[in-house]
């Protein structure tokens, strides 16, 4: 008899005042996930093969959740330039992890959407732990990241004054 898992889902917009395919490259190249991760995870990645990022790639990571390590692989599983990827956990804490990565292009600017479904081993102790923390420390990584983003990758010149011809209209 086989169980449904019973998956959690966290979505997240943010609008990039930046061309897609300069957003995209930020993200296709996994050196940056270091940069916009929360420096209380101790978060490093040990290897990446093939590198760039692609289909098929393979990314090793090292982290410490709240004094754990943890030893995390995901391989990318699709890779449509510069529009979407999909990461997927090979290994590491959870039961079920799937981020979606889309990009869309609108002028200069570009809307990114993560879509992370997940779920944690331990059936019914695992529903708990989520509720008591894994579920506020994933909202605190992707708040994290959506501040980090804003900093890395700010609003140029030309994306001001572009948006400010778009509201003098």
């Amino acid at each position: 008899m086989s169980r449904r898992i019973r998956f959690h889902t966290l979505s997240r917009e943010q609008w990039i005042a930046r061309p897609i395919d300069e957003v995209f490259a930020f993200f296709a190249d996994a050196k940056n996930l270091e940069a916009i991760t929360p420096p209380w995870l101790r978060f490093r990645i040990l290897s990446c093969r093939p590198d760039p990022v692609q289909a098929g790639s393979e990314i090793r990571y090292r982290l410490r959740w709240h004094g754990i390590p943890i030893y995390w692989t995901t391989d990318i599983r699709h890779w449509d330039a510069p529009h979407r990827f999909i990461d997927v956990q090979r290994s590491g804490p959870y039961r079920l992890w799937h981020h979606t990565h889309r990009f869309e292009a609108h002028g200069d600017r570009t809307k990114m959407t993560d879509v992370v479904r997940y779920a944690l081993p331990f059936w019914f102790l695992g529903r708990l732990v989520h509720k008591l923390k894994v579920r506020a420390d994933v909202q605190q990584i992707f708040d994290y990241r959506y501040s980090r983003i804003r900093e890395l990758l700010p609003e140029t010149n030309e994306s001001r004054s572009h948006l400010a011809r778009m509201d003098g209209e």
